[in-house]
């Protein structure tokens, strides 16, 4: 029996550690082909041994920062993707900045940059670079992690809320843009899970008394089963 995802082109950003390490390797067991980018090459060499562990095979590894090299490297990710494979089947923007709590008439420059780089402006970026290769997909599916803050704003929280809240409009406007074709893009928002950026926010928590990235990534690769129609959607996973 062929496994849900069997031979299915993958990419999935953030995926050094936590949900997107984890997401990673469901995607894997689940039968994709993973093209990984995150920052660091060491991280993404420790998930790929993981799913080398778990199925046979590697994946393809893509260390980028997505504030420094992306309009250098990641508007080529597409390009190179159909190049390689002839489409993309999943692209997961995990990818997160939280950077500094501060008030916002507090807020530095530098730091708005940066997290506005990777979570808004990279989401747009990948739109821009994986439409394409998504359209030659007979399933194409993409799944944009966002956050319960953008809801629920937060003293101190102002620039990421901002940041995913931008990401939010930009993903379902383009939802609406693909509608009529089988490509399907949805925004899921994983709840609290126990990651470094959660333990920076609330550092006085017991991680083990959150959920674990383990536990919200089955639901995560579900989104992106070719199975899935919610389009334009909002889901909360946690």
């Amino acid at each position: 029996m062929s496994l849900p995802l069997q031979d299915r082109v993958a990419l999935v950003t953030g995926a050094s550690r936590g949900i997107g390490a984890a997401l990673a390797l469901e995607l894997a067991k689940q039968g994709a082909q993973l093209v990984l980018i995150a920052r660091t090459q060491g991280g993404l060499e420790e998930v790929d041994d993981q799913i080398r562990a778990a199925t046979g095979r590697g994946a393809t590894l893509l260390p980028l920062d997505l504030q420094k090299d992306a309009e250098k490297q990641l508007d080529l990710v597409g390009p190179s993707i159909m190049e390689r494979f002839g489409r993309l089947d999943i692209l997961v923007h995990n990818a997160g900045a939280l950077n500094k709590l501060t008030p916002v008439a507090h807020i530095d420059p530098k730091d708005w940059a940066e997290v506005m780089a990777v979570n808004l402006t990279a989401a747009w970026r990948l739109i821009r670079t994986c439409d394409p290769p998504l359209r030659a997909s007979d399933a194409g599916r993409a799944v944009f992690l966002t956050s319960g803050r953008v809801l629920r704003p937060k003293a101190y929280w102002g620039m990421y809320g901002a940041a995913k809240a931008g990401m939010e409009h930009l993903v379902q406007t383009w939802a609406q843009e693909v509608a009529t074709t089988p490509l399907r893009v949805n925004l899921a928002d994983p709840g609290v899970v126990a990651t470094r950026m959660r333990a920076t926010a609330m550092p006085g928590e017991d991680p083990a008394s959150i959920p674990q990235p383990a536990d919200v990534a089955p639901a995560l690769a579900a989104l992106c089963f070719p199975a899935e129609t919610r389009h334009g959607e909002r889901i909360e996973i946690g």
